[in-house]
């Protein structure tokens, strides 16, 4: 059945990325931006801030967990020793255009790409594509792109934006069987108003957006989530009831403090765990029930 036709719904089903009790990236997306499949993500990140070791992390977990999705990791006007080092590092498809490429070339990967993903979802299959950037393919179309006439402010022009939109907006799950997740990153705070306009046009059209904050990268914390600006939404299909009840009890508590403070406190009981079962049931036993009370220290109990 074509693409075009297939009944898209909230994704349903868990991609869970936890892994071992160290790797501390994939337990925190777990808790505070649960990923399912056919979920339309961005990775909201400043320069320097890790975003490219939060991919890798998220592509081998999924292809540890879930060895029946077929990974396609898409990386579009990149370093060309940032290819080398993804075709090492991930159990997936490497689909690669470098900076030194024409703007078309990058394009076209990207088409050919998200073409295969989409037949593959045709055909019942759960494909899981990981673009790193969304602001990169957003500056090749906006070159590449026959000129519409009409400037958006930063100089992007009005018809560049609709391709790569297209490309986001193919995440979907599919009621008939299949699903397609895309999880992009958006590069913000570079200094390019362009930059900020592509990012501006794609907030909103995602449903899970990890926010990463390059003050805690700068201190040397990681991984540098934001975890009050981060989340997913409808996770209430995703998680069991137990689960989201405790999840929204320790967002509260976390939600209390700044966001250095919150993720620091995450990450410490978090090494303290073995898994976010028993980091879970620890908050459970020692976090009060009512939102009234919970101050800085009502998790500093959980052993």
């Amino acid at each position: 059945m074509d693409f075009g036709k297939l009944t898209p719904l909230y994704p349903q089903d868990r991609l869970r990325l936890e892994t071992v009790p160290n790797n501390l990236v994939t337990r925190v997306i777990d808790l505070v931006a649960p990923i399912g499949k056919g979920q339309r993500g961005l990775i909201v990140s400043p320069p320097k801030a890790g975003k490219t070791m939060i991919l890798q992390n998220i592509a081998n977990a999924i292809a540890e967990n879930n060895p029946e999705v077929h990974l396609m990791v898409v990386l579009v006007d990149e370093r060309p020793e940032e290819v080398t080092d993804m075709q090492r590092s991930v159990k997936g498809e490497v689909i690669a255009s470098t900076f030194d490429r024409p703007a078309e070339d990058h394009t076209t990967i990207a088409e050919l790409a998200i073409e295969r993903a989409k037949r593959l979802v045709e055909m019942g299959h759960d494909v899981v594509v990981l673009l790193d950037s969304m602001t990169r393919l957003g500056r090749a179309y906006n070159l590449s792109a026959p000129a519409s006439g009409r400037i958006l402010s930063g100089g992007v022009d009005s018809a560049a934006l609709y391709p790569p939109k297209k490309f986001f907006g193919a995440a979907r799950n599919i009621e008939e069987g299949g699903s397609l997740t895309i999880l992009a990153t958006a590069l913000v705070d570079t200094g390019s108003r362009m930059d900020e306009v592509i990012f501006e046009e794609f907030k909103g059209t995602g449903n899970m957006e990890l926010k990463l904050d390059r003050r805690l990268a700068d201190r040397r914390i990681f991984p540098a989530v934001d975890v009050e600006a981060s989340g997913t939404r409808r996770e209430e299909i995703l998680l069991a009831a137990d689960e989201l009840k405790v999840i929204w009890k320790l967002r509260r508590v976390l939600h209390a403090l700044d966001s250095q403070q919150s993720l620091e406190l995450l990450l410490t009981k978090l090494r303290e765990t073995k898994s976010n079962l028993d980091f879970l049931m620890q908050v459970q036993k020692t976090t009060p029930e009512a939102p009234g009370g919970m101050g800085s220290d009502s998790m500093d109990n959980v052993d």
